[in-house]
């Protein structure tokens, strides 16, 4: 389809994006003003409660995270929480004993065993279309989460925003031998958006530049949380859609039901760019992402996290290029019910408990 091809008033996905800015303070000082002393980017208390909390949904989706899963799940059943929210984990065909994990543990209200192996895009639809909550929090079957974060989320949360979180890393040699993982505090700044130093004189994949000497980056800081990627800007390799990274990702459920729910096709080529993809199309549908400095969760890699590695890069440059070829399209928009009709279609084969 060429842009000539459109209907009256239908833009690519890629123009849309250069219509859309991020300035959310307006968002965040308005829910200082009514958090009573509370700031933005700070843990919620336990006993803060606001009239506009909304519920949650936690999605998961999980393959052969065995290794992990207790240590993630146990996280959730300790948050520190004065609303409900409701715990889906979606199996993508795990062969070790992750589902058995998940069905075992009592903060799992919903577990879900797809057919066969069908990529994290497709497990988070399935979950979405499972979710009670206004609020979808997807979390990575490998992500551990302070005892805030669902609290930071629940009363954070609008129709209008999507609350990134962010990641550190535990090599498998570290976390595997740490029983008190519970209790460490993870770092903001080992996440890439936060602290960046690409190579030089490598070409870096996503954007095609090349920088001529070390970086010391600093994404989250040097674009104001994010408010100056709106309108299409970018800060080297990084732009706005790349900032919505689904290991800690809060999104209106509503919304992503609208733009069709992440494409399935990411899962069938390779390893990521299916939550950019998503981030993109609820740019372009008018939300704000907005950063959770707080919200920070330990990512506990595999024991073959190099192997493992090695095999996502491969498959990289296939899903960057179906990214590059939906950013042509038209944005998603009124997509619900077929949404809705196609998952509801793939749980009558799908393994599970209520």
């Amino acid at each position: 389809m060429t842009t000539s091809e459109f209907a009256p008033g239908q833009l690519p996905l890629r123009e849309e994006l250069l219509r859309h800015g991020n300035n959310h303070s307006s968002t965040t000082h308005t829910w200082e003003a009514l958090a009573d002393g509370v700031g933005w980017h700070e843990p919620t208390p336990s006993d803060c409660r606001l009239a506009s909390a909304r519920t949650v949904s936690v999605v998961i989706p999980a393959h052969q995270v065995g290794y992990c899963l207790p240590t993630v799940l146990d996280a959730l059943d300790a948050q520190h929480h004065q609303y409900e929210f409701e715990v889906i984990v979606v199996d993508d065909a795990s062969t070790d004993d992750t589902a058995h994990v998940a069905a075992r543990h009592r903060v799992v209200d919903r577990l879900v065993r797809l057919p066969q192996r069908m990529g994290a895009a497709t497990a988070r639809n399935v979950g979405t279309a499972l979710a009670k909550g206004r609020t979808v929090l997807y979390l990575d079957g490998d992500m551990v989460i302070p005892p805030h974060v669902i609290n930071d989320v629940a009363t954070r949360a609008t129709d209008t925003s999507v609350l990134v979180g962010f990641r550190h890393n535990l090599r498998y040699e570290v976390h595997s031998q740490d029983a008190a993982i519970l209790g460490r505090i993870p770092n903001l700044a080992a996440d890439h958006r936060v602290v960046w130093r690409p190579p030089p004189d490598v070409v870096l994949p996503y954007s095609g530049i090349t920088l001529p000497e070390p970086l010391d980056g600093r994404p989250l800081d040097d674009t104001h949380d994010f408010i100056d990627l709106g309108y299409g800007q970018s800060y080297y390799d990084w732009d706005l859609p790349r900032m919505v990274v689904t290991a800690l990702v809060a999104v209106p459920r509503a919304a992503v039901l609208d733009v069709g729910g992440f494409d399935p096709e990411f899962g069938r080529l390779g390893w990521g760019m299916e939550d950019t993809y998503l981030g993109a199309c609820l740019i372009a549908a008018g939300l704000l992402v907005i950063p959770l400095r707080q919200a920070v969760g330990f990512h506990l890699d595999p024991p073959d996290a190099a192997e493992q590695w090695q095999h996502k890069l491969a498959g990289w440059p296939h899903t960057l290029a179906r990214y590059r070829e939906l950013l042509e399209l038209p944005a998603p928009r009124g997509r619900t019910h077929a949404f809705i009709s196609s998952m509801s279609e793939l749980l009558t084969h799908c393994e599970g408990r209520p």
